[in-house]
């Protein structure tokens, strides 16, 4: 059951392509749903697909990406929504932006490195990007520049991805956004005749 008093909040996860970003997103969403939170995922490659389909990967359609997704989340946690955000989000100057115009921005940096996410590229986009191919590439042809003072870092190529929703789950809790989980009663086992 929802929560009525739910403070709305926003899980910006940035990070190279490949980082992890989705898959931590993904995974953590049910989770805050059992909670009973009301959740909203936006992600780069759904939301290129719908709401910025006639944008490219110039720095200037970059940032229109990012204004547009700000706007949505904006109007969904200042109604008490969890969004779960992940965009590459390159700049600084772009995070902090939505910093101010979103209710409880949260910074999540998946700090996986360049050579362990070119390793994980099934779709061979890192090699093009090395080899020329796809100019504006993030990390390869393009810059990231890392967040400076994140909320929450996650090291993806060390950590599996339970222990990265870990990690996101006891920051909400210590912040107050999420109700910790319910401890598991004990199961008495009753002898025949006993009381237990």
């Amino acid at each position: 059951m929802t929560r009525p008093e739910q403070e709305g909040f926003v899980l910006w996860f940035t990070g190279l392509s490949g980082a992890g970003k989705t898959t931590i997103a993904k995974a953590l969403e049910p989770i805050l749903r059992e909670r009973g939170l009301r959740v909203e995922r936006l992600d780069g490659d759904i939301v290129r697909q719908s709401l910025t389909r006639d944008l490219g990967f110039s720095k200037e359609d970059r940032y229109t990406n990012i204004e547009r997704v700000t706007f949505v989340a904006k109007l969904l946690s200042r109604n008490g929504v969890a969004v779960l955000a992940s965009f590459i989000s390159p700049y600084r100057d772009m995070r902090a932006r939505v910093r101010r115009e979103v209710t409880n921005f949260i910074e999540v940096y998946v700090s996986t490195p360049v050579e362990v996410c070119a390793q994980r590229d099934v779709k061979g986009l890192y090699a093009r990007a090395f080899a020329g191919e796809i100019p504006n590439f993030t990390g390869v042809s393009d810059p990231y520049e890392p967040p400076e003072n994140p909320e929450i870092v996650l090291p993806a190529h060390e950590l599996s991805v339970e222990e990265c929703v870990a990690t996101v789950l006891s920051y909400l809790e210590e912040r107050g956004l999420v109700p910790r989980a319910e401890p598991e009663l004990a199961t008495v086992n009753l002898s025949p005749g006993g009381k237990g």
